[in-house]
């Protein structure tokens, strides 16, 4: 199953050459094939599940969910009035797991729209702080760390979503106070800059609601500043191994959108 899933991988990295050179029978059988393969392995939810009592920078607030109501009488829908109901949400983009698109920093950054359809669909690779944090509740992965994890994983590849992981999403619903706290385990600017400039990562993401604890939020600023996404707030990566799989991950397609709240899992061979 593990070669397969590789030999699956590799196709759908090299899919713009079937899309531009391959009969259509042969794309036919080919993502045929794909498809019957990723179906055998298992999916890993990365997200958290969000409400009116979710976890949120206090400068944005809690979200408001209500029933829609018809705009005319004021009455919200119901089933067994309107045979329908739905919800109207009132919240900020950032919320639960979301995507920080180059926009949200940056005046002349890409916004969520303009993110390219094969920049959701990448090899997704976990790098592990949790190993530290023993010793040091807030550790900031350090380019060391990285190292340490190369010589037991290999080189990080190009192209891929790196994602850190520290366990904190444990605490999102059994403990939303925790989970707030600061400071937090998270990234160093150092490793960021190390794996967008030298080994040239599409993206990343991380447990926590920021990317590091410095007051200027270095981190988030270079990864939005240079043309990056990032998913903040991820769940269950400790359900994920180290390198091997695939995440996908899908937002609305808001125009201009600044940010909003995405899904994300892995496939797991």
């Amino acid at each position: 199953m593990q070669h397969n899933f590789r030999t699956v991988i590799c196709r759908l990295l090299a899919g713009a050459y079937l899309l531009a050179f391959a009969s259509p029978a042969a794309e036919a059988a080919s993502l045929d094939e794909i498809y019957k393969t990723i179906s055998k392995a298992r999916f890993v939810d990365l997200t958290h599940s969000f409400g009116t009592d979710t976890p949120v920078w206090s400068g944005f607030g809690q979200a408001k969910m209500t029933a829609a109501s018809d705009p005319a009488t004021k009455r919200p829908y119901t089933i067994a009035n309107d045979g329908f109901r739905t919800t109207y949400y009132e919240m900020v983009g950032q919320y639960g797991t979301h995507i920080d698109p180059p926009a949200h920093f940056d005046e002349n950054g890409m916004t969520m729209d303009k993110i390219p359809l094969k920049q959701m669909i990448l090899p997704l690779i976990v790098l592990d702080d949790t190993p530290y944090l023993a010793k040091d509740p807030n550790h900031a992965f350090s380019p060391n760390d990285l190292r340490a994890w190369e010589r037991k994983n290999g080189r990080v590849p190009s192209g891929a979503f790196v994602a850190l992981r520290t366990d904190m999403y444990k605490d999102w619903h059994s403990n939303p106070e925790r989970f707030k706290r600061a400071p937090f385990p998270a990234w160093k600017l150092e490793t960021i800059q190390f794996l967008y400039e030298q080994r040239h990562v599409t993206a990343t993401g991380h447990e926590s609601m920021d990317t590091d604890t410095t007051e200027k939020m270095d981190s988030e600023q270079y990864i939005l500043k240079n043309g990056h996404y990032q998913i903040e707030v991820m769940a269950n990566l400790d359900r994920v191994p180290a390198k091997g799989s695939l995440i996908v991950v899908a937002w609305p397609k808001v125009r201009d959108g600044l940010g909003f709240p995405a899904r994300a899992f892995a496939i797991i061979p």
